[in-house]
């Protein structure tokens, strides 16, 4: 594929290896797509979230006032949490408790805000945009807040959601150029901006705390290397689903990574994670990272870009 970032392919292909699923690579400062392994995974297959949810739902707590990340959540008879343990160790009851008392109206609002129920691409052919529900999954509130019940999410939306994450809070439309015309002809385009800068600093130690010491550590390659991320696994009517969505910087440059697997019982957030780390030390390895001058040139985008499809 001419509009894809040949290296950037190559190392998400071999850290996928015989994993059945999709690898996501997105330029964060401008929403490319640099690869898409396995389209179909990526774009038309949604499933259940599992627990990569908790991130929309720790921000809509945040938002709310509810928690900052030293706030303590009692889980258990004698057990208490802070965000940033229960983002770490994904902790469900955590999570639960957290969207029982926020209510399923502003679960679905930040859900929604953050890119879920809606497309993710501009003008992506086969690209559908997951569900949110329009009222409480059968299982309540806290199992949709803490396992996604009730909502499907493909490996784009959460590409999309990490890209605002990571730099700061522009939710670009995400854009993958197929030929060298359409990558030479490549503007970036903003869906919205989030006002997410205030409860960023009281998420990313959580999120950094599932690679150092939680739910995703074997995504970790390199001390020097931090990465953000939320692992998530479940299984739905279909099959069992491995999760990872993240982001690292490197060397002042920064890349998304999201890893969907499928299959057998073995598949795990905790194996998306390792593909997602194999994936960020093979790019490290050529030094290309994220890989494209091209893409530098547009790190950096006005709000004159903001359009709709």
């Amino acid at each position: 594929m001419d509009g894809e970032d040949l290296t950037v392919r190559r190392a998400a292909v071999q850290a996928l290896g015989r994993y059945n699923g999709s690898v996501v690579v997105v330029d964060p400062d401008t929403g490319r797509i640099l690869s898409m392994v396995n389209q179909k995974a990526a774009l038309s297959a949604a499933f259940q979230p599992c627990s990569t949810v908790k991130i929309p739902v720790a921000m809509a707590a945040l938002a709310e006032g509810m928690i900052d990340r030293s706030t303590v959540v009692r889980v258990a008879s004698g057990r208490r949490l802070t965000l940033t343990e229960a983002l770490a160790r994904s902790d469900n009851r955590y999570f639960a408790s957290l969207g029982d008392k926020l209510g399923f109206e502003r679960v679905s609002y930040y859900a929604r805000l953050m890119g879920l129920g809606e497309k993710a691409g501009w003008r992506i052919e086969g690209e559908q945009p997951g569900t949110l529900p329009e009222a409480p999954p059968p299982e309540g509130v806290g199992m949709m807040s803490s396992f996604g019940s009730g909502i499907t999410m493909t490996p784009l939306q959460l590409a999309s959601m990490l890209v605002a994450l990571a730099n700061g809070g522009t939710l670009y439309y995400l854009q993958y150029p197929r030929t060298n015309e359409e990558l030479r002809d490549f503007t970036p385009r903003v869906k919205r901006f989030l006002h997410i800068e205030p409860w960023l600093q009281e998420l990313q130690p959580g999120m950094l705390g599932a690679v150092e010491f939680g739910t995703a550590r074997r995504a970790s390659f390199d001390p020097d290397a931090p990465i953000y991320g939320k692992t998530g696994t479940c299984s739905d009517r279909r099959t069992h689903l491995g999760w990872f969505g993240s982001y690292a910087e490197i060397a002042g440059k920064k890349l998304v990574v999201v890893v969907l697997l499928t299959g057998g019982a073995g598949v795990g957030g905790s194996v998306a994670a390792e593909i997602a780390g194999n994936t960020y030390r093979l790019l490290s390895q050529e030094g290309v990272f994220p890989g494209g001058d091209r893409v530098a040139e547009f790190s950096r985008v006005s709000a004159g870009a903001c359009c709709t499809p």
